[in-house]
């Protein structure tokens, strides 16, 4: 499998592997995530977490891909 790479970000990569996370393995909403993460206080935007789960997320090991 080939690694992900986290250049251009400037988010950490652990708050994106779990943003990533959370969008998967509970089935929440973009929007939701968004609020969970603002809740830590990390501010990212729904779109972000969009772009982040279309381009690493079925590569994560443990999300269910189809």
């Amino acid at each position: 499998m080939k690694a992900i790479s986290y250049k251009r970000h400037r988010v950490p990569p652990d708050v994106i592997r779990h943003a990533v996370w959370l969008y998967f393995r509970f089935a929440l909403s973009l929007r939701d995530v968004e609020d969970l993460l603002a809740e830590r206080g990390i501010e990212v935007g729904y779109e972000a977490i969009r772009i982040w789960t279309q381009s690493s997320g079925r590569s994560l090991p443990g999300t269910c891909g189809a």
